[in-house]
């Protein structure tokens, strides 16, 4: 059967015009006044609106990037999880054709083409009136192929200016004007790192969900909003096939740690479903509470904020220990951004130095300007625990934090040198020690399949040696370094 499931894509002329707030409020709307089960995506790579969508959908948000996946895993991503739902919202990223280059490359336009999905288009209306249509009609004009099927008009002064730009753009665009939002005078979004406050830190995010869909639901044409999404014409993929029923298998699952708490948030979900899928039972760990490490046969460190949790995550010295000396015997670990700032001997602030795990004897600094942001492209040049040499891989990466010390790429073993993007030092990302692989690029299961499986691998060839090592299945968590499981770097 062919994939005929409504959907709507979110975008708008430029980053910064309301997109985040719209679409958040507006699943939060479907979903409690419509009753709809919504499943929301971001295109991008982007992880603190998608919480916000995850939280307002009240299901996991999934990454759509035409940079990180290519077309045939875009569809396969979306088709799978979008089934799962009545319909599925997108939030697009930057401007509606905004990409990589001049042919507007990896733009939510090019996405909405790919979904063969329809566009609202959200308008920032601050001091402009007719010329609000001269924009929307080019925006329609730029592509005929991109199906731009209603405008937003955002941060609207009144009655007056909503009536000239309704009129003026419906009478030139020939499209409606499903929504009306007027200017606010309270962020109820709080703001950090050119970005929001991810809803697990909010203080305040329930209030801030319920406020985005009170107020959707006042200003926006909910009802035709989703007309919209259910007039999108069939995708020309099949259906995936229902999943077979689970079978108990012989031998216990693999378990795979997940640090995952305030200070540690990053995460794709597409990650964790790549892991479960192939066998993985995911055990999820805090930075925070003042417990050994758990006994587990791989552990996965995401990104996140742990500058703003410096005091907690210094003061567990009984956590860091502990996933110290599972490193020391030989614990595969991956390491993102935040994980690889965790696993240094301590991050800076001011002039005081909060001691990490102390894996990496490297002190991190906090710059007040992106050290790296944006795209990453990596070669695997030098062995380690998860990517063969010679390997390509797509990533993204974006920190304020850089490593103190002066680093010498010739004389330190680097894992991939970067064809695009920053990393840790200028052209090389990815550091080794023993099973740890850590590096600031973020990579996305769906575009990475390579990942998972090395995961799996690493974490199913550590449960082995240790096995072998204790002669039992009663495996020690932790054991002295002259029994330490045999490493790569």
């Amino acid at each position: 059967m062919e994939f005929n499931r409504s959907r709507l894509i979110v975008a708008a002329m430029r980053g910064g015009a309301g997109k985040t707030l719209i679409s958040v409020g507006l699943s939060a709307a479907w979903k409690r006044h419509l009753g709809l089960r919504i499943v929301a995506f971001k295109k991008g790579p982007d992880y603190i609106d998608a919480g916000w969508l995850s939280a307002a959908a009240g299901g996991s948000c999934y990454n759509l990037d035409p940079f990180l996946m290519n077309p045939e895993q875009i569809l396969r991503s979306f088709v799978m999880r979008s089934a799962r739902a009545d319909g599925s919202l997108i939030e697009g990223n930057r401007g509606l054709y905004d990409g990589v280059d001049a042919n507007g490359s990896y733009s939510t336009a090019e996405l909405a083409k790919l979904l063969r999905c329809p566009v609202v288009l959200i308008l920032d209306a601050t001091k402009v009136t007719r010329t609000a249509a001269a924009m929307v009609l080019g925006c329609q004009r730029l592509d005929a192929d991109v199906n731009i099927a209603g405008v937003i008009l955002n941060r609207v002064a009144g009655k007056r200016h909503e009536q000239v730009l309704r009129e003026s753009i419906e009478r030139w665009c020939g499209i409606p004007v499903l929504g009306v939002v007027p200017r606010q005078t309270r962020n109820f979004f709080p703001e950090r790192h050119l970005g929001l406050v991810p809803p697990e830190e909010a203080e305040d995010s329930l209030e801030a969900l319920s406020v985005a869909a009170a107020k959707m639901s006042g200003h926006l044409d909910i009802e035709a909003l989703w007309k919209l999404a259910v007039a999108a014409p069939p995708l020309g993929c099949p259906l995936p096939p229902p999943k077979a029923a689970a079978t108990l298998a012989a031998a216990p699952p693999l378990k795979i740690g997940v640090i995952r708490d305030s200070a540690f948030q990053f995460y794709y979900p597409e990650n964790f479903e790549a892991l479960e899928e192939r066998g993985a039972s995911l055990v999820r760990i805090s930075s925070l509470e003042n417990a050994p490490l758990p006994e587990v046969d791989a552990l996965y460190i995401g990104g996140g904020f742990p500058e703003t949790h410096l005091e907690k995550l210094a003061a567990n010295k009984v956590f860091r220990d502990s996933v110290k000396s599972a490193v020391e015997a030989g614990l595969p670990v991956y390491a993102e951004c935040g994980g690889l700032m965790f696993l240094c001997r301590g991050i800076r602030h001011g002039e005081k130095l909060h001691p990490m795990v102390g894996v990496f004897p490297f002190e991190i600094i906090l710059g007040a300007k992106p050290q790296g942001h944006g795209y990453t492209v990596m070669e695997c040049v030098s062995p380690n625990p998860f990517f063969p040499t010679g390997t390509t891989v797509r990533g993204h990466e974006f920190h304020y934090s850089r490593i103190a010390s002066r680093l010498d790429p010739g004389s330190f073993h680097f894992v991939f040198r970067l064809k695009k993007g920053h990393g840790i030092v200028a052209g090389w990302d990815g550091i080794c020690y023993k099973n740890v692989l850590a590096g600031y690029s973020h990579l996305h299961a769906a575009g990475n399949e390579l990942w998972a499986d090395a995961m799996i691998a690493a974490a199913e060839s550590y449960k082995r040696l240790k096995t072998s090592i204790s002669g039992d299945s009663g495996l020690d968590r932790v054991r002295p370094e002259s029994q330490s499981i045999p490493t790569v770097c």
